[in-house]
């Protein structure tokens, strides 16, 4: 009996051993529980904070860029080009002899005819020197007619051995000799009567006196002797003009004779004058690098006045192709001028371009871009080929919404 007792206590005593053991691993189970808690929620935020700034510092480094593609230019345009404009012909109208202006007849403003007198001019010396010069040549008639007379006595004598073969030569070389004489003596005579007849100044075509240059009294120097020739007068003939353009190099090769070009003047707000195209230097001028050219304008009441600046429009076929893009997506850098494009949708590309004409907002692009060029606005300095960008798209509230990331 007192053996079950004891068995039965010893059970007991076990089963609450055993009762205690697991009470104790539970609640070291629930500490080292609590403690992973705490390790996690403490580390797993300092990842997911460290994940987050390393997500948003790569966000901050791709730079949001706003993209246009290029618009193609019209199959014929015009190009507007600053031009000079002068008469058909404008010539300086000089003194061909030395004196003193001794009356004009026009003065400036005039319309004349060709042939009509413009101003006389005294020259006393010239008209000196004439009388010396019929001097000069009567005494070499009279030298010429006594050496003829010589010459025809020796010949006369010779026929008789009268005198020598030497001394009738020698009177024929004389006289031959006198008849050169005579000869330039006339011949300068002939000088100074042309030098006279220079007195009278006369207008070599009809036009308008568009300028002035001496008065009554004023010493005349035709530049003979080396001094500085004297303009008497400026004439011009206005009812046809001139017009030289300078057509840039990309445009030469569509800028042919008979193109039609319209005149624009500031003094004429809405009104074009009719020009056309009639002729090319053929030649690229290397200090401009571009094409001279002449458009003739038809100018019959002479409302276009000869010397004024005026724009040519140009009418170009339609040869030459082009795309137009805004003035902001121009790079000025060191090896030239570039554009920023986006063609794989996640990086940019710097491309060399050539421009054309600048309209103001636009400007034409010759060589360089695509027509379905994404063509980055507004690039910063520091953007360089390969550089990691989003395209966004701007929207009519100012807000970008974007359309596409760099991951």
């Amino acid at each position: 009996m007192k053996s079950d007792q004891q068995q039965e206590t010893q059970i007991n005593a076990d089963s609450a051993s055993r009762g205690r053991r697991a009470h104790h691993w539970w609640i070291a189970a629930i500490a080292v529980a609590v403690v992973l808690g705490l390790v996690i929620n403490g580390i797993l935020p300092r990842i997911q904070a460290r994940e987050s700034l390393r997500k948003e510092t790569q966000d901050l480094a791709v730079a949001d860029v706003a993209v246009v593609q290029p618009k193609s230019s019209p199959g014929s345009h015009e190009v507007v080009l600053p031009a000079n404009v002068q008469a058909f012909v404008d010539s300086p109208i000089y003194a061909r002899t030395n004196g003193y202006l001794r009356r004009w007849y026009v003065d400036m403003g005039a319309h004349v005819k060709a042939g009509q007198l413009l101003a006389d001019i005294d020259t006393p010396e010239v008209e000196q020197q004439l009388r010396q010069a019929h001097a000069d040549l009567a005494t070499a008639d009279a030298n010429m007619k006594l050496a003829q007379i010589t010459a025809n006595r020796y010949r006369d004598l010779l026929t008789s051995d009268s005198v020598s073969k030497q001394e009738a030569d020698n009177a024929a070389g004389d006289y031959a000799a006198k008849q050169a004489i005579v000869q330039s003596a006339q011949a300068n005579v002939r000088r100074l009567q042309e030098l006279q007849s220079f007195q009278k100044i006369y207008a070599p075509f009809s036009g308008v006196i568009s300028a002035r240059n001496t008065d009554v009294g004023a010493l005349i120097d035709a530049g003979s002797s080396g001094g500085t020739r004297t303009e008497l007068f400026h004439l011009v003939q206005p009812d046809k003009l001139r017009v030289y353009v300078n057509v840039p190099e990309a445009y030469a090769p569509a800028a042919k004779v008979g193109l039609s070009a319209d005149l624009v003047l500031a003094e004429f707000p809405g009104k074009r004058f009719q020009g056309k195209l009639v002729r090319t230097a053929e030649a690229i001028d290397r200090a401009t690098r571009t094409l001279p050219v002449e458009i003739d304008v038809d100018n019959p009441t002479g409302v276009l006045l000869s010397g004024a600046y005026a724009e040519v429009h140009l009418k170009l076929p339609g040869s030459v192709t082009s795309l137009i893009v805004p003035v902001n997506v121009l790079l000025f850098r060191s090896e030239g001028l570039r554009a920023a494009v986006v063609r794989d949708g996640q990086h940019a590309e710097l491309i060399p371009i050539a421009l054309g004409h600048d309209y103001g907002s636009e400007v034409e692009v010759l060589t360089g871009l695509k027509p379905d060029d994404n063509v980055i606005i507004n690039p910063p300095d520091s953007i360089v080929s390969g550089q990691a960008v989003r395209v966004v798209q701007p929207q009519a509230n100012g807000e970008q919404q974007s359309s596409g990331a760099t991951q």
